[in-house]
């Protein structure tokens, strides 16, 4: 076999080894993209925003003892501390609960110059009744319309589908998706306190409440 012979069989040789190497990439980044569409929705989302993070703005439709107005966090917290909760639907027993709570202990919110703000995929009509109902927020704080999640969304929270069949406490169908219940607590310059999620931290609706309390007290 002369130089050249050899030569060639080399080049041949180093040509079979490249084409069986771009074969072994393309098998593995094909099987890596089948593994991403078997992870679940929810590992994929984007992280829950936590303490030290800056808390997004945002304005929405909300009601204060039966009447709409816009609600601003910008202009919330150009008063003080604001606790941010989110919560699955008004008129259902831990929501009930939870914003009976917030109510009783409203003035001590107050007191530690603490703005409510309640989000919900609920629409206007069914907030207005829950901001009034004396057996719940009581005309003591606002809640609000994330009637898409949108503003859920940019704090890393993932509303679910409506239920099929879903009626609150009054036998009134529950026709929107649900929030994860999860709270905020936003100090005065935009950064987030501390944040409570009841499937992370195992918290009971009422615990949202106290335990925020707890926190503004001492800010």
């Amino acid at each position: 076999m002369n130089a050249k012979d050899h030569q060639s069989i080399c080049y041949l040789r180093e040509g079979v080894k490249a084409t069986i190497m771009c074969k072994k990439t393309i098998l593995l980044c094909s099987l890596i993209f089948s593994l991403t569409l078997l992870i679940p929705q929810s590992i994929m989302a984007q992280k829950i925003l936590n303490k030290g993070d800056q808390a997004p703005d945002f304005s929405t439709e909300a009601s204060l003892d039966g009447k709409a107005f816009e609600f601003s966090l910008k202009d919330a917290l150009a008063k003080g501390p604001v606790v941010l909760y989110f919560y699955p639907s008004a008129y259902t027993p831990g929501c009930d609960l939870e914003a009976h709570t917030f109510s009783e202990l409203s003035g001590d919110f107050k007191a530690a110059h603490t703005t409510i703000i309640g989000l919900s995929a609920d629409n206007i009509e069914r907030l207005n009744d829950f901001s009034a109902d004396p057996d719940f927020c009581a005309g003591n704080f606002p809640v609000g319309a994330d009637e898409k999640g949108t503003i859920a969304a940019t704090y890393g929270l993932q509303i679910s589908g409506a239920k099929e069949g879903a009626k609150d406490v009054r036998g009134v169908n529950i026709d929107h998706g649900f929030l994860p219940r999860v709270t905020f607590v936003i100090g005065k310059d935009g950064t987030i306190i501390e944040m409570f999620s009841s499937e992370e931290h195992g918290l009971s609706p009422d615990e949202h409440v106290t335990k925020s309390l707890a926190i503004v007290q001492n800010l």
